[in-house]
């Protein structure tokens, strides 16, 4: 399986030109976010939040591969149509519960920061014929139905690490925050 970096997310059959958006729709998202969620957010717990993440091509792209040949292993039926990604907003623990970062090798200015949390979706259909995205594990093969859900402590694929004991993820979470890295790099 390989990905068609041409496929339109409405209908991965129709090879369309590369999506684009006008930079003031983007800025005027951007400014939203920042003068209403982020504002609230750093004035009620008193911190600076990041306000975006960062990822490598190769980041990325690998997570994506691991996602295809994980599913082409169990399942070569499914095709890459029926795959995607969720984004989960997420944060990192509070500078006082920072011991459950002991195994990550995140430094602890990320300490109480949003991130990110992809996880594989698969499209499966429901008890009413309707084909949902549902959040799986590409590694197993119990989740390839809306009727399995993923046990806290199992082995999840995902961009990021499970909290838990004894579970872990295909995972990539970590992305260079802003803050703390520094913003003269935006754009936007």
């Amino acid at each position: 399986m390989t990905t068609d970096s041409t496929s339109n997310s409405e209908n991965n059959d129709l090879p369309t030109a590369p999506n684009t958006m006008l930079t003031p729709f983007i800025q005027g998202l951007i400014d939203n976010y920042r003068i209403r969620q982020l504002n609230v957010i750093n004035d009620a717990m008193n911190i600076d939040d990041a306000h975006s993440i960062w990822f490598d091509l190769p980041t990325l792209k690998k997570f994506i591969a691991d996602i295809e040949a994980e599913t082409q292993k169990v399942d070569t039926a499914i095709t890459e149509s029926n795959l995607g990604v969720r984004f989960h907003y997420a944060a990192y623990p509070r500078i006082e519960d920072w011991d459950q970062m002991a195994d990550q090798p995140i430094v602890q200015e990320y300490a109480g920061k949003h991130t990110l949390v992809m996880i594989p979706t698969l499209k499966i259909e429901d008890e009413n014929g309707e084909m949902l995205n549902y959040d799986f594990n590409p590694m197993d093969s119990a989740t390839y139905s809306n009727t399995d859900i993923v046990e806290k402590d199992a082995d999840v694929m995902a961009l990021s690490a499970r909290g838990g004991v004894g579970g872990s993820s295909i995972a990539q979470n970590h992305g260079q925050l802003i803050p703390p890295s520094n913003s003269k790099v935006e754009r936007f």
